[in-house]
């Protein structure tokens, strides 16, 4: 095993965050080249009439999911050395269900809204204006809702853990899924271009 690399000691804290920043540019790169930096593009998965947001994620996810497991099955990666949020089911939950709010009203997630910032739409500075005054003020109100907080922790937990399944297993499930959902969002936008083509003819 040589992997994670800093918890191998392959680079200090330093190096660390040089190593953050340059994958966050490249990242925010590959989201503006996809055309995430577009609210309107990022709001119409909402409506089913563009699913390219489903599309890119799921296929990130997948790829970095079989990535890792191959990876840690030939002895490269070390999965128990790699961080795992703690979970904290009910206050995650409604924070999930905050942030998708925001996604549907906004057109945009913290990510997409740095990468259209960054390439000048205002729109998305008046999103990450209103991303840091929320963790202001979400920061200065934290002994209000530090119980809630931290309400029912379970932990790092992943999905083999929890489903009691091997790992192999779960990542062939979710390549299933993925691909059920690949299908049923192309089924989705051939519906609502054909509704779409019925009323303007």
């Amino acid at each position: 095993m040589n992997a994670p690399f800093y918890k191998y000691g392959l680079f200090n804290d330093e190096v660390s965050l040089i190593v953050a920043v340059l994958i966050g540019i490249g990242f925010g790169f590959f989201l503006e080249r996809a055309g995430f930096g577009s609210a309107r593009k990022l709001a119409a998965q909402f409506y089913f009439t563009d699913m390219t947001v489903l599309k890119v994620m799921f296929t990130a996810i997948v790829t970095a999911m079989i990535g890792l497991y191959y990876l840690s099955v030939f002895g490269v990666v070390d999965l128990s050395l790699v961080y795992l949020t703690p979970t904290y089911l009910l206050p995650q939950v409604v924070g999930g269900l905050l942030l998708g709010f925001g996604f549907v009203i906004g057109g945009y997630c913290p990510g997409t809204s740095c990468v259209a910032a960054a390439t000048g739409k205002y729109d998305g500075w008046v999103y990450l204006l209103g991303m840091f005054l929320g963790i202001l003020v979400f920061g200065e109100l934290f002994p209000l809702v530090e119980k809630f907080y931290y309400m029912t922790p379970m932990g790092t937990v992943t999905l083999p853990q929890v489903l009691g399944l091997p790992y192999g297993l779960i990542v062939f499930l979710v390549s299933v899924m993925a691909v059920g959902a690949f299908a049923a969002a192309e089924w989705g936008e051939r519906k609502m271009a054909a509704k779409k083509a019925e009323e303007k003819s």
